[in-house]
């Protein structure tokens, strides 16, 4: 009987659903991170590490051709200017023959360009094969992310954002200091070790998602596009995209193509200086990603991003002041807690309008490509203010990423929050969340 004791003291037992963890008494299960995502998140690390290790000398490489400033970020550009072109084919390609096949042969392009890079004879071949590779950068990036939008449930998509970034974070601590470490052996050195990273990246791609059905050409085409102007009919969509474009700018412009130049310029460091800025960038940035991807899924996606801007956006702003050293690596640690604020809650605003139902890929590759305009427009700008209008005058450089960064903050604040309502649960509810499309 009910009633009897015998009955009270019995164990009850609950089901909880595959792809859950069983949850606390006080909350619902919690979700489990897919297995491919898992994958991916893998392949991210090794990409990373080997991304690392050639950021803080690709510069210098391109000056030991005898070249300025200018040209020097321009190889920086170049590679994300690829990326730019190539970013619709992409997104074309993605939705006709699926993310795995696009992804592996995405990392190979970017492998063999880098290890060509090792080789190249004067400025004008380490321009053409830096920018080959940005042809398979967008192939793999556009994929990855397609995967990750399709997927993550809408409820921790802040989390999946967050571990995604993590891993390749963590990647970047390292990777840095060990191609600062490599130099010292000469500046080819870590093209060649990057590239072999990428190749053992597109191994534990496909062997390990080789059986996903998600990666097939059929499940591809089968799902409903998301047009790029269905998905600017939502304000936190336009706003996603230009706070993509500050955050190239800065982050993938002005950090890699300025940052190492500055510190060797103006703080009279060397390249192991260099690196360690990158690293500790990097490691800000790993800092903030402990909490902002559940602080996304929780509080909503638009005041992380918000909060993500000021705060990069001060810390680049004042980075040129930096007298020594220590301030310029304190500096660059506050810069990269905006990024780890900003970037997960900016991807999974992006993922709320496109939904677990539907195809995105260009909305995506158009996503990518404003972060790519920012990082081929940042550095030129940058160098031009240096080389030609205020000459050695990194600050004003500086200072210009960080107003951008606070005018994409501003814009984010008129938009819409997408974060999925509790009573809007479902595979479409994304679309509509946060409230009317404005």
């Amino acid at each position: 009987m009910a009633g009897s004791p015998r009955a009270r003291n019995r164990p009850s037992f609950s089901i909880v659903p595959r792809g859950r963890k069983r949850g606390n008494d006080d909350g619902p299960p919690r979700e489990r991170i897919p297995r491919e995502i898992r994958v991916l998140i893998a392949a991210a690390f090794v990409i990373a590490i080997g991304f690392g290790l050639v950021a803080p000398i690709l510069p210098q490489f391109a000056r030991s051709f005898d070249v300025g400033v200018t040209a020097a970020a321009v190889i920086v550009s170049a590679f994300a200017f690829t990326r730019l072109v190539f970013a619709p084919a992409g997104g074309w390609l993605v939705e006709r023959l699926g993310e795995r096949p696009v992804y592996i042969v995405g990392l190979l392009i970017v492998a063999l360009s880098t290890a060509a890079c090792a080789f190249a004879g004067d400025y004008w071949q380490l321009l053409v094969f830096r920018g080959l590779g940005g042809i398979g950068s967008t192939l793999f990036t556009v994929s990855a992310m397609g995967l990750i939008v399709r997927l993550a449930p809408p409820s921790i998509r802040g989390r999946v954002s967050g571990a995604y970034a993590t891993a390749f974070l963590l990647g970047s601590i390292g990777g840095p200091i060990l191609g600062g470490v490599l130099a010292r052996f000469g500046l080819r050195v870590p093209f060649l070790v990057y590239a072999g990273a990428l190749l053992v990246a597109s191994a534990v791609v496909f062997f390990q998602l080789k059986g996903t059905s998600l990666a097939e050409r059929r499940a591809a085409r089968d799902q409903a596009p998301l047009t790029v102007r269905e998905a600017l009919a939502h304000s936190g969509y336009r706003a996603a995209l230009v706070s993509s474009f500050a955050n190239g700018w800065s982050s993938f412009g002005i950090r890699m193509a300025l940052v190492p130049l500055f510190a060797s310029a103006v703080l009279n460091a060397g390249p192991e200086i260099a690196g360690t800025s990158l690293a500790f960038f990097a490691a800000g940035t790993a800092l903030s990603l402990t909490v902002s991807g559940r602080l996304a899924d929780s509080i909503g996606r638009k005041p992380l991003v918000i909060t993500g801007l000021i705060v990069n956006g001060a810390a680049m702003a004042a980075l040129g002041l930096s007298g020594n050293v220590v301030v310029f690596l304190g500096i660059c640690v506050v810069g990269g807690i905006g990024t780890g604020l900003l970037n997960p809650a900016q991807q999974a605003a992006v993922a709320d309008v496109i939904g677990n139902g539907r195809s995105g890929g260009k909305v995506l590759a158009a996503f990518q490509m404003s972060s790519d305009l920012g990082a081929i427009v940042g550095p030129i700008v940058a160098g031009v203010v240096i080389d030609r209008l205020l000459a050695g005058s990194y600050e004003a450089a500086f200072l210009v990423t960080g107003v951008l960064a606070l005018v994409a903050a501003a814009v984010w604040v008129g938009a819409r929050e997408t974060l999925p309502r509790p009573a809007a649960a479902g595979p479409d509810a994304p679309a509509t969340a946060g409230g009317e499309v404005r």
